[in-house]
């Protein structure tokens, strides 16, 4: 038997004894359980000690990850070796934010000096356009920035955009076209003056559908404006490796910013993809978020597993998983400049995760990825906490908070932080019938009143949840705590048998997309599909060529 089984089952015994684990209970009997389950990296403190474990459960989870060889796939992808292996690919986003000057290589070829290369680029053009040097075509400074993406060439720079808000140049804003809705794009385009306007066209091949047509919408836009295509080049630049299209979509390739293919789209934002950052916060707090996630790194490669905040983090998501049975995992960020957190970590593990088939191509019998899913934590309080707190469903949560904030108002950053401290509490402790009868006395209410209210304010608590509290949301921070997550993922993948950094779950509806779209073209409905999908089709084509209806009032 593998060693990997043998963990797995030790484990499944245990369970049958720790599903009986009483969180309240626990912290009565160990005054130290905060000490013991609670890892400190730099400015981010993990709380773990609200989670339905023992010290015998955290001793069998550690050692189900050194069966599955953690720290040999960890080291197999710090050395550059192709852990990617359905498509032959090292996996080295690491390598981004290398700020050791150790050589990283493939094949034996150390990648260093490109990705050094490619950062002074980034520097040297961002410090062109923040200062003004990099006009329009009408000598006009640029005003606004618009990075023209999908999925991971999206998600991150917007993330970190919005989360580095006090950190940005104070005369230039970011947008992010990604919906081929041509809605979305419409809606930015309007907020925008041609002649201010810079785009970041972002596509590895240069050929990405929705990319592309919303890339060439924007090209539209502004020629009907500027009317020489010889201008295109002061303000559009590319983010790619296709010189020859970036060439004939106008782009001087001087301004073509290059990345590599061991670069993983939901891993990009290290790399040229977080062009939109380096412009909007500049160089030095670009080089700061690559400090953070570097250091992240350095921690991930070094702390034995116990001391390993990536680890702990994986190896809690595997006991709910595939023990408890819990099918999702929420993210509850407590500060508004994280709200899209959540997003950007749905891609990054579901895409990652999301396989039901493991690294020898066998389709797996146990539970992968959870289902990933969040909103800032205020707003979640009155909307889903409801089922989280009173529902049938376990769901683990992550509540991540900044301790210092960069706001002005402090009162209004401790009622947040009340809230937040409230709620881990109140998902661990419960209340009892006993205490809800306690609490109605001692609001002034007649118990025999609301005797029949009192089942439906019972709460029975023991729900887990862990606690990440940042010091203050910085560049380097924040680096490393999304560096912090991606490490979780990879490890999880690891425990699973899965490669992690694959995503060909999204190929086929692209390819039967492509096909669909030809016979939007030529209205031949011929092509052999279900009899949904068909008339589906031909209801849209039929209904989408009549004359508009004119509804307005």
């Amino acid at each position: 038997m593998h060693p990997r089984e043998v963990a797995f089952n030790n484990l499944k015994q245990h369970f049958s004894e720790a599903r009986q684990l009483n969180m309240r209970k626990l912290f009565e009997q160990d005054n130290d359980r905060f000490k013991r389950f609670s890892l400190q990296f730099q400015d981010i403190l993990l709380d773990y000690s609200k989670n339905l474990i023992s010290s015998e459960t955290l001793k069998l989870l550690l050692e189900l990850a050194k069966a599955s060889d953690v720290e040999s796939w960890r080291d197999r992808m710090f050395h550059g070796e192709k852990i990617n292996d359905t498509e032959h690919r090292a996996v080295l986003h690491i390598a981004l934010r290398n700020r050791s000057g150790n050589p990283i290589s493939i094949d034996g070829e150390d990648v260093m000096p490109a990705v050094r290369g490619v950062i002074d680029h980034m520097s040297d053009f961002a410090g062109l356009v923040r200062s003004g040097v990099w006009t329009g075509y009408t000598g006009k400074r640029i005003t606004d920035v618009v990075n023209v993406g999908i999925g991971g060439s999206d998600l991150g720079p917007k993330m970190v955009y919005q989360a580095l808000k006090p950190y940005r140049h104070p005369e230039m804003r970011a947008h992010f076209i990604s919906n081929i809705d041509g809605a979305h794009t419409e809606e930015i385009l309007g907020q925008l003056d041609p002649e201010t306007t810079l785009f970041i066209v972002s596509s590895k091949t240069f050929t990405t559908q929705e990319t592309i047509t919303n890339a060439n919408t924007a090209r539209s836009w502004f020629l009907a404006t500027a009317e020489d295509e010889q201008h295109i080049a002061k303000h559009f630049v590319a983010v790619s490796t296709n010189r020859e299209d970036v060439i004939n979509f106008g782009i001087d390739p001087e301004n073509m910013f290059e990345f590599w293919d061991w670069v993983g789209g939901r891993y990009s934002l290290w790399s040229a993809i977080g062009l939109s950052i380096i412009l909007l916060v500049g160089e030095d707090n670009f080089i700061e978020l690559l400090e953070g996630a570097h250091a992240m790194d350095n921690h991930f490669a070094s702390a034995p597993l116990a001391e390993n905040m990536p680890v702990i983090l994986a190896m809690l998501g595997v006991w709910y998983n595939n023990f408890f049975g819990a099918e999702t995992h929420a993210i509850l960020p407590y500060d508004h400049y994280l709200r899209s957190m959540p997003m950007y970590l749905e891609q990054a593990d579901m895409e990652s995760n999301g396989k039901s088939v493991d690294r020898d191509g066998h389709h797996v019998n146990y539970n992968t990825g959870p289902i990933v899913w969040g909103a800032t934590g205020i707003n979640g309080q009155h909307a889903f906490y409801q089922l989280i707190h009173q529902g049938t469903k376990l769901i683990p949560a992550d509540f991540i908070a900044s301790v210092q904030t960069h706001s002005r108002l402090k009162q209004q950053h401790d009622i947040m932080m009340s809230n937040f401290f409230a709620q881990t509490e109140a998902l661990m402790r419960g209340r009892t019938l006993e205490e809800t009868v306690e609490a109605v006395e001692q609001s002034g209410i007649n118990v025999d009143d609301v005797r029949d209210r009192l089942p439906h304010m019972v709460f029975e608590g023991n729900h887990p949840s862990n606690t990440i509290l940042v010091t203050k949301l910085t560049p380097y921070n924040l680096g490393s705590l999304i560096a912090l997550y991606e490490h979780k993922i990879f490890v999880q993948g690891v425990v699973w048998n899965l490669n992690s950094y694959d995503q060909w779950g999204v190929e086929l509806g692209k390819q039967l997309a492509k096909k669909i779209l030809g016979e939007f073209e030529s209205s031949d409905t011929t092509a052999e599909h279900d009899s949904s999908t068909s008339n589906l089709i031909r209801y849209y084509l039929r209904v989408s060529r009549e004359p508009a209806k004119n509804n307005d009032a």
